[in-house]
């Protein structure tokens, strides 16, 4: 275990950081995607499959490349926070974090006191090398990158509260959700939509808050860069593989299409 965080240390040099989402549960992609350049993962348990156990694999697949990990948990549970810290994941995102005091519990579940309520049990777990970091307790809440959704427009109007707590490093705009909460879902250019999204990257920049997102039309990882964003996710390991699969099996068709093949 690294005693700090990389990805935060980027963060506060003014880098933008790239991150690969990992839905599978496969710790062979999470390796292959770091030694393919990708450094920073950003291991999905919202939507994807993986029990606390099996993430634990991929945790160490992508640190053991080289790699960075970031981990979207399922919901704002405290006992999952605890479990995740311990396994000595350091930068972690909450989905649908729609006010300040979600924010908050968010933020307390993740910090030992008297700053949080994280509960202690450092001496025996991975985060602080199974006690060989002796001091981890003491460094461990200056270490977290704590990044909360945005992702409805209730969350949208208490947006400015959200960025005033204390510990959340970053809000990272979820458009699609943030869409579906207008009763737009899946029309990210409706003017609407598009409004929503240039008012709150005007109000988390406000707020002093480092920003985050996905790439989209007309949206790539510059532009976004540019834009102020300093987080920002691209491709998706399942898609990659997906449509890569389209793209071949439609290829071998062609070529086959002379032959009779099945």
């Amino acid at each position: 275990m690294k005693r700090h965080n990389p990805t935060k240390a980027a963060l506060r040099e003014g880098r933008t950081v790239s991150v690969l989402w990992l839905e599978s549960a496969s710790p062979d992609l999470a390796e292959a995607a770091v030694g393919a350049g990708w450094k920073t993962v950003l291991i999905d348990n919202e939507h994807g499959v993986s029990s606390l156990e099996h993430t634990s694999h991929l945790v160490r697949a992508v640190e053991a490349a080289g790699g960075e990990v970031v981990l979207r948990i399922p919901a704002n549970d405290p006992a999952y926070l605890k479990k995740v810290l311990d396994m000595g994941v350091r930068s972690i995102m909450v989905p649908m974090i729609n006010n300040a005091a979600q924010a908050r519990a968010f933020v307390d579940a993740c910090r030992y006191p008297p700053q949080g309520n994280r509960g202690y049990a450092a001496p025996i777990v991975r985060a602080s090398g199974y006690g060989a970091i002796d001091d981890y307790a003491r460094h461990a809440n200056d270490e977290l990158l704590l990044i909360g959704q945005i992702e409805h427009v209730e969350a949208a109007r208490d947006v400015d509260a959200i960025a005033a707590v204390d510990g959340l490093d970053m809000l990272f705009i979820g458009p699609n959700d943030l869409a579906g909460s207008l009763g737009k879902l899946e029309r990210l250019e409706d003017p609407e939509v598009r409004e929503l999204i240039g008012e709150l990257e005007q109000r988390i920049v406000a707020g002093g808050r480092w920003m985050g997102t996905i790439t989209g039309p007309g949206r790539d990882v510059a532009t976004l860069s540019e834009s102020g964003y300093r987080f920002v996710a691209g491709p998706n390991d399942i898609a990659l593989f997906a449509n890569t699969l389209r793209d071949e099996a439609n290829a071998w068709r062609a070529r086959s299409a002379d032959f009779d093949t099945v």
